[in-house]
């Protein structure tokens, strides 16, 4: 009966036991890469976001994040919401966070 089933045999104890100092180098290097590629470029936009939202002041004229353009006419410093006027007789509040951009002056007028 030997013939149909072959004997397993241990192995003999060799090759080289690997250290803990190549894993540690290794999770530095994912550790750098992980910083420079996904958390210093959001870091960098929410800062921009927030100056760009401290920035805001009457008169400016704005893109929200919903795609509508208008021109803010009331600003509250103790809340964070803004009037914006979409046109002569529409006027909307929304908050400060959700402006995107700044729009150059007489952007309204020549869409």
């Amino acid at each position: 009966m030997d013939f149909f089933i072959s004997n397993a045999y241990a192995q003999t104890a060799g090759g080289q036991q690997g250290g803990g100092l190549e894993m540690l180098i290794m999770l530095a290097v994912f550790g750098l890469i992980f910083y420079f590629l996904l958390y210093r470029p959001q870091a960098k936009r929410v800062k921009e976001h927030k100056n760009l939202v401290s920035s805001l002041s009457k008169g400016d004229e704005v893109l929200t994040q919903g795609g509508l353009v208008g021109k803010i006419t009331k600003v509250s410093d103790d809340k964070d919401f803004i009037e914006v006027s979409l046109n002569e007789s529409n006027n909307i509040v929304v908050q400060k966070s959700s402006v995107t951009a700044v729009l150059p002056k007489g952007t309204m007028k020549s869409l």
